[in-house]
């Protein structure tokens, strides 16, 4: 009973359960049920002693950053804005902002000038700046209104399947597992000769993006691409992927231990960085 106590683990003896929460965050992240070896909930935290105490995810701890490292390794592909023939560049004035969007404004300029995600730039671009709200853990993210430069770029047809379509390859499975990436956009990087596009035009300077920003109109279809080339041998077989989420399938325990583990070394072979926070494993339904 030590044991339990030490690791705030508690005893259900009506339904057979034995839960293990977080010693950070009090959330419960392992729950042990007599017909299988160990089953995850959904995990709402971050902290690297819960990564350590989930079976394989704890092997990939590099896979789940606190933050993105910074800007993104050179890959095959990269994003590119092409335009409509005979197309001049578009400039629109900022918008205006409250004084705590301000505020706000100054901090996030500075993290993304850190991250190398942005850099001051001279370009005849230019689509003003807007916070939106974050749905799913508050506070805003700071982006740019890319509708001017959207209407005159020409549009990627690579197909996003809807999301029912892609249920319908479930059938059969039991145990579940979702990996959402950490800022996905920003780990994909633009063309050296389309950044000048990117230009944002916030109260404070003229940045241009080195990375996908939130509110380019091909950046979805352009993401979907890029994963499903990365998870090409693994698509129709145990991985759903819809944009920057992941969903590993499988008929049993061992078998999904073994898709996770393939799934987790992809994504460390490609660099891509997931949200440890918006991730569930071993999930029944």
């Amino acid at each position: 009973m030590n044991w339990m106590t030490e690791n705030n683990a508690v005893l259900d003896i009506g339904n057979r359960t034995i839960q293990l929460r977080s010693r950070v965050s009090g959330k419960v992240i392992w729950v042990h049920m007599p017909d299988m070896k160990h089953m995850v909930a959904t995990v709402n935290a971050t902290e690297l002693d819960e990564i350590k105490e989930i079976p394989v995810v704890c092997d990939f701890p590099d896979v789940f950053p606190e933050e993105l490292p910074g800007l993104p390794p050179d890959r095959d592909v990269e994003f590119r804005i092409d335009l409509i023939p005979g197309t001049a560049p578009v400039s629109k004035r900022p918008y205006r902002m409250a004084p705590d969007e301000l505020k706000e404004l100054k901090i996030q300029l500075q993290e993304q000038l850190d991250k190398g995600f942005i850099r001051p730039s001279s370009s005849p671009w230019g689509c003003p700046a807007l916070f939106v709200e974050k749905k799913d853990q508050g506070g805003k993210r700071l982006c740019v209104d890319y509708r001017p430069l959207n209407a005159v770029t020409v549009k990627n047809k690579y197909p996003i399947p809807h999301i029912d379509i892609l249920f319908d390859q479930l059938a059969g499975a039991k145990v579940f597992s979702k990996i959402d990436l950490r800022s996905g956009y920003y780990q994909i990087k633009i063309r050296e000769e389309d950044i000048p596009k990117t230009l944002s035009r916030p109260i404070y300077g003229l940045y241009e993006y080195l990375v996908m920003s939130f509110g380019l109109t091909n950046a979805p279809a352009f993401f979907m691409y890029m994963m499903n080339s990365v998870f090409m041998n693994e698509l129709d077989k145990f991985v759903v992927v819809f944009i920057d989420d992941i969903l590993i399938y499988s008929k049993n325990e061992k078998e999904h231990e073994e898709h996770l583990r393939i799934v987790l070394t992809r994504l460390r072979e490609h660099k891509l960085y997931a949200k440890f926070g918006k991730c569930a494993f071993g999930l029944r339904k």
